[in-house]
């Protein structure tokens, strides 16, 4: 648009109603947004740690621009990619309404609230929350330090939203923990130590060879592991030479030495699932991202930004599919 039709344009302004004038505003504000959105997208990468997504060479230069995303071409392989390319936000549209689905993300809104608030389909909806934490099921810490709370939490096998089930309709559920059969159970091992970093994993067959198998890069020779005196945890640290701080489940020990007991990793189980209640129920295939968004949402204290979560959700390129043990 050449500067005479700018001119003519903001001088019709003037004559605009209150709707229409609404909508021009509305469409500003959007368009704002996704360059806003781009330009954070863009510049979270240093230019000279920028790599090509599919052959890794940082032999590449730029190569236009394209919706707001600047676009680079590889000297090696001779492909062009943008900044989202092999990411989980590639090939998603609406990038202007991100930062308000962020939003809504922080404040723990379900998938329909969230469409309304951001004026998009539910399944638009259902599909940027697990884009979104599709990366944060990596962002874990690689060791704990000190002393280290173990316990784990049962949930039911779920097959929510699917449109055949493999087993039986339940109507209300499982009465309790103790009700739900072995092979319909999903266990979730939560480890966290005392300056709250938290790793948490999931299970189908809770045994001592498979959090050895979790949990053998977390935890050092030097760890306090306290947990329940069950058979799993008993073995695991014997297997591994670990000091086990124990707490009785007979004498329904709390605490042993003023230092050994298991309060941290309980309230952070019991807040978990407050927090999960608003979903009503959670399908087992996507359980690890939730586990995930409210690691992230604790890892922050709930005062995360929603720059800071868009930017978590693209920057890992690599990510593992397999969650279950």
């Amino acid at each position: 648009m050449n500067t005479q039709n700018i001119v003519r344009f903001i001088g019709a302004i003037n004559s605009l109603n209150t709707r229409n004038y609404t909508l021009l505003k509305s469409a500003i504000e959007k368009r704002d947004s996704e360059k806003f959105v781009s330009r954070l997208l863009n510049s979270d990468v240093v230019e000279e740690d920028r790599c090509c997504p599919y052959c890794e060479s940082k032999s590449i230069h730029k190569w236009g621009v394209r919706n707001d995303l600047q676009r680079y071409k590889c000297k090696i392989c001779k492909r062009t990619f943008n900044t989202l390319t092999g990411t989980p936000l590639s090939n998603l549209h609406k990038k202007g309404r991100w930062l308000s689905y962020a939003e809504c993300m922080i404040n723990g809104l379900s998938v329909r609230k969230a469409a309304a608030e951001c004026g998009v389909h539910r399944n638009t909806s259902f599909r940027w929350r697990h884009r979104f934490l599709k990366n944060v099921n990596d962002i874990k810490p690689e060791k704990l330090y000190g002393i280290a709370e173990v316990n784990e939490q049962i949930f039911a096998w779920s097959e929510k939203g699917s449109n055949k089930l493999n087993r039986k309709p339940r109507k209300r559920g499982y009465k309790s923990i103790k009700h739900i059969p072995y092979d319909k159970r999903v266990f979730t091992l939560f480890c966290r130590d005392r300056g709250k970093n938290t790793y948490d994993s999931l299970f189908f067959r809770f045994s001592a060879n498979n959090i050895t198998a979790d949990l053998s890069k977390l935890l050092t020779k030097d760890t306090l592991f306290c947990s329940q005196n069950k058979a799993v945890y008993l073995k695991y640290t014997k297997d591994n030479g670990l000091r086990h701080g124990s707490l009785s489940i007979a004498k329904q020990e709390k605490v042993k030495r003023d230092i050994v007991h298991i309060e941290n990793v309980l309230k952070y189980q019991r807040n978990l699932i407050i927090w999960m209640k608003r979903f009503r129920g959670v399908a087992t295939k996507y359980l690890h991202n939730y586990l995930s968004w409210y690691r992230e949402l604790d890892e922050f204290e709930f005062n995360i930004s929603p720059e800071i979560v868009l930017i978590r959700a693209k920057r890992s390129e690599r990510y593992n599919t397999n969650h279950f043990r």
